[in-house]
């Protein structure tokens, strides 16, 4: 009677593995996914600063936001990630790849090999945004000059450097709908856009639980700063106390109302904001003071 309770619990054991795998697979997007869309790398450009690419991607105290060799280094409570090269270089980069494998990248966190990717890369925020903004982009990530410098590995210890332990992590803490999800004006649906999506701003203004997962309900609150004893800041409206005009000219020029400046990671963020149209700041602004997010 033992030994076939052990056997049937030796099977059930194995069957929930297999679901477990099966359910936390690397996800990918449809063959078809980019075919309906023809690509505009000068709205690239755009949805290319409104992503913030060249922040992580160019190499550290490189001011050149074209050439994207990686190896900036970003602490966090699991380890040290490095960005990588994602140039156009075929060997180093991702001149080999193809757009929709750098469409899954970006919005599904997988890698070309069918690998999960680390959430330092802010694919939990990337996948809310349009397909036809992911093309855009691609198109002008193409125009980029190659660099041959090669990726570092992660420094990440066990049991987080397990991929396949991702796939839980995606399961449990990633969310494709909006956070706000009130009837908007068509501006602020754009903020909404930006900021939930595009600017992927709650990546560092939001607070995380243990595992690394966003806190939904204290969206954009501010969070303490990896590898530092800083925060970022409240940016919900009754603490944030700023104006529309305020915060457009704080993205537009990094001054603040009281004529401080932005410091910090805050400068490579500006450095990206001051390139949108004023609409899209203004948009930005009518979804950072909307009252539901208090």
């Amino acid at each position: 009677m033992t030994r076939r309770l052990i056997v049937r619990l030796l099977i059930f054991g194995g069957l929930l593995c297999v679901l477990g795998l099966y359910l936390t697979r690397p996800q990918q997007l449809p063959a078809d996914a980019l075919a309906d869309h023809t690509p505009d790398a000068t709205h690239g450009a755009v949805v290319y600063a409104a992503m913030g690419c060249a922040s992580c991607h160019m190499a550290p105290k490189s001011e050149d936001q074209t050439v994207l060799s990686g190896g900036k280094s970003f602490v966090t409570d699991f380890g040290t990630f490095y960005a990588p090269n994602i140039s156009s270089d075929v060997d180093h980069g991702i001149g080999g790849w193809s757009d929709l494998d750098i469409a899954n990248a970006i919005v599904k966190g997988t890698s070309p090999g069918g690998q999960h990717y680390f959430p330092v890369f802010p694919y939990g925020s990337y996948l809310r945004a349009e397909l036809s903004d992911v093309a855009d982009l691609i198109a002008h990530l193409r125009q980029l000059p190659a660099d041959p410098t090669p990726n570092r590995e992660h420094d990440v210890s066990f049991p987080f450097n397990i991929r396949a332990s991702l796939g839980g992590w995606k399961l449990l803490f990633l969310r494709d709908d909006w956070i706000i999800t009130d009837t908007l004006t068509p501006q602020q649906e754009r903020g909404r856009e930006l900021v939930e999506a595009l600017g992927h701003c709650g990546e560092c203004h939001t607070p995380r639980n243990i595992f690394g997962g966003m806190k939904w309900d204290a969206w954009l609150a501010g969070a303490p700063i990896p590898g530092s004893k800083g925060r970022t800041p409240d940016i919900r409206p009754e603490k944030l106390q700023w104006s529309a005009g305020d915060i457009v000219a704080y993205l537009k020029t990094g001054l603040t109302p009281e004529y401080d400046s932005a410091g910090g990671e805050m400068v490579e963020v500006i450095a990206n904001t001051s390139q949108l149209p004023d609409s899209d700041l203004e948009a930005i602004a009518a979804y950072l003071l909307m009252p539901a997010l208090n």
